[in-house]
């Protein structure tokens, strides 16, 4: 089953259905490839455009077993099983053909299709661990997958996603948890939640009590911490590979924007040229604190 909702029409551009896709879903992704190379561009779109896919399964199920489905079609295809399908899918098409031409591995990504199952079920996040280690497999995956794409592989890239991706993952659940409060997810630590007294119905009815304010603030220091410590080391890296953690200044914009005192289900959506502002600023100064 090809899950993807729309296929390549006759002469179709499957490289600009992907940049269409990542920029009308997640433009401040979009938004990073402006700055890499141009003859590197349309791999990282179809790296973001498969992401974009994998995120959103949720969207489109009521129940766990079609999302199952949905990701193990895209195990398959990575494995080879369903490489004729792929053409009637344009970022199935544009993700093979990227990967083949720079040599990459498709096992990241079945880590990353892994990660993402939690997300067609409603169990919670039961621990800070659990929520790194899969902050781990999506969000330093793309940022390592990226590092590949415009420079090399490297050790030190890889502690840089690291640690650069737990910041941009709790970034990311924070920002959707009205989102996931209304699907009855829970993404914040459950531990965290039980330690403040938070109980997981009052999250799910939107409600802001003092302890949920403390989990945020807890949270938002972690990633803060986190995407200091990915800045610090960027040093190690060669110049080539910066571009790759252009993602890292949306973060750090977002972690300045959230305050003790705001109400948690009311996130704020950046504008895009602010975003497009702070990018060009960045890739300018090569620091990633602009």
């Amino acid at each position: 089953m090809n899950p993807t909702s729309q296929s390549l029409a006759s002469g179709g551009d499957a490289a600009e259905f992907c940049a269409d896709l990542v920029r009308n879903e997640n433009f401040e992704r979009y938004a990073t490839t402006l700055f890499v190379p141009p003859d590197k561009r349309r791999s990282l779109l179809a790296l973001y455009a498969f992401n974009v896919e994998i995120s959103r399964v949720r969207d489109h199920i009521s129940q766990p077993l079609p999302g199952e489905i949905r990701l193990q079609w895209w195990r398959d295809l990575l494995a080879g099983t369903e490489s004729g399908e792929a053409e009637g899918n344009p970022v199935a098409a544009e993700l093979l053909r990227s990967f083949s031409e720079q040599g990459l591995s498709r096992e990241p990504l079945v880590g990353l299709i892994d990660a993402h199952v939690f997300d067609v079920y409603d169990d919670p996040m039961p621990t800070l661990e659990a929520l790194e280690s899969y902050c781990h497999a999506t969000s330093s995956t793309l940022l390592s997958l990226g590092t590949r794409i415009l420079a090399t592989e490297s050790d030190e890239a890889w502690h840089v996603a690291r640690h650069a991706g737990v910041a941009q993952g709790i970034v990311d659940v924070m920002r959707l948890l009205p989102v996931h409060a209304a699907r009855r997810q829970m993404y914040l630590p459950l531990s965290w939640l039980q330690e403040y007294d938070v109980r997981e119905e009052d999250v799910f009815a939107g409600v802001a009590t003092p302890g949920l304010h403390a989990v945020i603030e807890r949270l938002r220091a972690e990633a803060a911490s986190q995407l200091d410590v990915a800045i610090d080391l960027l040093a190690s890296l060669p110049e080539i590979s910066l571009a790759a953690f252009l993602p890292i200044v949306p973060v750090r914009r977002a972690l300045d924007q959230i305050k003790p005192e705001a109400d948690p289900f009311k996130t704020a959506q950046p504008s895009r040229l602010g975003t497009l502002w702070a990018l060009w600023r960045a890739a300018r100064s090569k620091t990633f604190r602009s």
